[in-house]
């Protein structure tokens, strides 16, 4: 019969000390991850990096300031396909795995009403919905190496009886493997309405529902020996599964203004996410269930755009957002959680920069973004930067768009996080989207 080989710390009895000493992702760097955006949207918003704050006329826009809702002359549909191209190398201990994965989904889908009010003052009340998806989940990757350091060190015979002249130890490691798989998605269903009041001030108001859905699969494996020609290979693992499901609701409130014919100003707050969350964690050796309750931080957009009469634009986007602001609630005490989010992370800034350009019913897209880590020790490499570049025609009724994006950062996981003799694994993440949307105007 294989024999699996335990670690000490993985034996708490504790939920909440076990989960977040175990392979799997532990609570902070979950509260993180379901505090991120994937920025996915229409094809014309990403080939601009998402710098739509100030601009609107696009339903990916009025998830940043729903008062762009209001930008819309016509009533509108627009449905986007997403094709995800994830590389992502690893380097354990000088040793380097590659993994390439691609994904597909529906990555929006939407629609706006427009009304003319016939009020001198209120000109134009618009109304919409939009679904995109907030974060895929999914993903893959591998670490191989060799640390030096050996942690599963026993035959098991201790389990049996209390004679340790019968085990043998296995104090020689030679190498680890850490396989990581996750999956799923937040999806994200956006209600919006927006007014133009006179002809330079445009307000709106949306409330967001999340629906979230997360798995992880992990495999530890270690190969050891005992100096004198015996393995514990194949033998020795560690596998944990964790499966997080829930819901959540925000408000977003935004205004764009018109101080001038061809500049416009935008400002939004989104506020925190609220999130119901069920937890169904498997270490092999015990199951356990736990809810809780997530509040995300706030977000504060500022916006900037410059209009080129029916030529172009240039459009920027400043994004603050304070990761330290994350809270963990349940009938499990999560005080050190908390202070970790309070101690560990910080408020980032996120700039998005895009342009456009227009000849006849062509349209030429670029853009750049940057986002800063939310970790206070984190690298400078470890910020999210990247560009994008597309174009769109419009055959009247009809409008299609296409978008390319790439964003590269890099990570670490640490799957000995109770030993600090030995390192994390280095992560480097290379992502590419290719978008394509239909517009109809309805």
């Amino acid at each position: 019969m294989k024999k699996i080989f335990y670690i000490g710390v993985f034996l708490c009895s504790i939920l909440i000390t076990a989960q977040d000493n175990n392979i799997s992702l532990g609570y902070n760097d979950l509260g993180v991850l379901f505090s991120g955006d994937d920025n996915n949207g229409t094809a014309r918003s990403r080939a601009m990096s998402g710098a739509f704050g100030a601009l609107g006329g696009d339903l990916s826009a009025t998830e940043i300031n729903p008062a762009g809702m209001a930008v819309f002359l016509k009533s509108e549909f627009s449905v986007s396909l997403n094709v995800r191209n994830q590389t992502i190398k690893s380097n354990y201990y000088g040793t380097n795995t590659s993994l390439e994965d691609d994904f597909t989904n529906l990555s929006q889908a939407g629609a706006v009403f427009t009304f003319e009010s016939g009020n001198s003052k209120w000109i134009r009340t618009a109304v919409g919905f939009n679904y995109s998806v907030s974060r895929d989940f999914n993903n893959s990757w591998t670490a191989n190496g060799n640390s030096d350091f050996a942690t599963f060190i026993t035959d098991g015979n201790y389990t049996d009886d209390n004679d340790d002249t019968n085990d043998t130890f296995y104090l020689n490691t030679d190498g680890q493997q850490f396989q990581n798989y996750t999956s799923g998605k937040n999806d994200k269903f956006t209600f919006s309405i927006a007014s133009q009041y006179s002809d330079d001030l445009y307000l709106g108001a949306s409330v967001t529902s999340n629906d979230l859905s997360f798995y992880q699969a992990t495999l530890l494996e270690e190969n050891n020996n005992d100096g004198n020609g015996n393995t514990n290979a194949s033998e020795s693992y560690l596998r944990n599964y964790l499966l997080t499901t829930g819901t959540g609701i925000s408000f977003t409130l935004g205004l764009i203004s018109k101080p001038t014919d061809n500049m416009r100003l935008g400002l939004s707050y989104q506020s925190p996410t609220w999130y119901d969350l069920f937890e169904e964690y498997d270490d092999e050796f015990a199951t356990s269930a736990l809810e809780y309750t997530l509040r995300t931080p706030s977000k504060l957009t500022g916006s900037f755009a410059y209009i080129f009469d029916k030529n172009g634009l240039i459009s920027v986007d400043y994004i603050h957002k304070n990761y330290s602001n994350i809270n963990i609630n349940s009938s499990v005490n999560f005080n050190d959680v908390n202070q970790i989010f309070d101690t560990d992370l910080k408020g980032t800034s996120e700039v998005r920069i895009g342009t456009e350009w227009r000849h006849k019913n062509a349209s030429f897209r670029g853009g750049y973004h940057f986002e800063q880590s939310p970790y206070k020790n984190a690298l400078s490499s470890d910020d999210l930067k990247g560009y994008s570049f597309g174009l769109g025609y419009n055959f009247g009724n009809m409008k299609v768009d296409l978008s390319y994006e790439n964003s590269n950062r890099t990570d670490v996981y640490d799957f000995y996080p109770q030993y600090n003799e030995v390192n994390a694994a280095e992560l480097d993440f290379d992502t590419s989207k290719i978008t394509a949307t239909l517009v109809f105007n309805i």
